[in-house]
């Protein structure tokens, strides 16, 4: 089995370019501009940079919620594009999505054991019993009581809203979870609880994961190698350490330097 389980080769993706309804030409936006990443089995890949810069864009194209306009996105091998029927639904089964803000992507008509027995039934097919037992499972793993399990979403606060987010994608028992911004709409506490236990959930589980963050310090806590966008391209792309200590973009240095670190100076230039 190979080490790469994800691969982007040239991505695009433009937006207008037609006619408004008065018959005038919208200009052209190209938010994802010739892409190529790969990401390798059980590593994290963090890609940074200001709102805009085309990332959200990039995320939603990996997970199958928006079409690339050209370019490939290669899963295990396989062209994504190219899947049909079956292969297509365990595609969607393999890649999961952890959403920035965790109480908007929960259903609020649904109690907890609800939205972990969706995936459990419809992408995994399990019966009533196995689902009971594993939505326990989850709920553990996740650090959660399991007396929370018939409670809704409203009841929860940020932190414990992202952990069921975070159990969510790993009832699908997917191949890659892609976390777009998880923790920025959490407090710095909570935040840093979050990391760690998405830390800790790769090290026992084996998880790969694609991190898509604006927050420099979080992707230095968590990510083994980042990627920096500006402009829908990328401008670098690096080991945490390099990238960190030995930026070679002009970009790369001005986000660092922008990063208030205490008892650590950084330059610049």
């Amino acid at each position: 089995m190979s080490d790469i389980i994800l691969e982007t080769r040239d991505l695009c993706r433009t937006f207008g370019g037609g006619r408004s309804l008065l018959g005038r030409r919208k200009p052209l936006v190209k938010a994802v501009d010739g892409v190529s990443i790969r990401v390798e089995r059980g590593r994290t890949l963090g890609i940074v940079g200001e709102s805009g810069c085309g990332k959200s864009t990039l995320a939603r194209m990996l997970v199958g919620l928006l079409p690339p306009t050209s370019g490939d996105i290669i899963l295990d091998g396989q062209p994504v594009g190219a899947l049909k029927g079956r292969d297509k639904f365990t595609f969607h089964r393999k890649v999961q999505l952890v959403f920035q803000d965790p109480l908007s992507s929960l259903n609020p008509r649904k109690t907890v054991r609800q939205i972990l027995e969706a995936p459990l039934e419809v992408l995994l097919g399990m019966g009533k019993a196995a689902r009971a037992d594993r939505v326990a499972e989850l709920m553990d793993l996740v650090s959660l009581r399991r007396e929370f399990l018939d409670r809704y979403p409203h009841e929860f606060s940020g932190g414990q809203s992202q952990r069921i987010g975070i159990a969510r994608a790993l009832a699908a028992e997917p191949s890659l979870i892609l976390l777009d911004e998880p923790v920025s709409a959490l407090d710095v506490s909570v935040q840093a609880q979050v990391l760690k236990l998405l830390k800790d959930l790769q090290r026992r589980l084996g998880l790969t994961y694609l991190f898509i963050s604006h927050d420099l310090a979080v992707v230095e806590t968590l990510c083994d190698e980042v990627v920096v966008m500006y402009f829908g391209k990328i401008v670098e792309q690096a080991s945490r350490a390099d990238l960190f200590n030995r930026p070679q973009h002009d970009y790369t240095k001005l986000l660092l330097s922008s990063v208030p670190v205490p008892g650590k100076r950084r330059v610049a230039a």
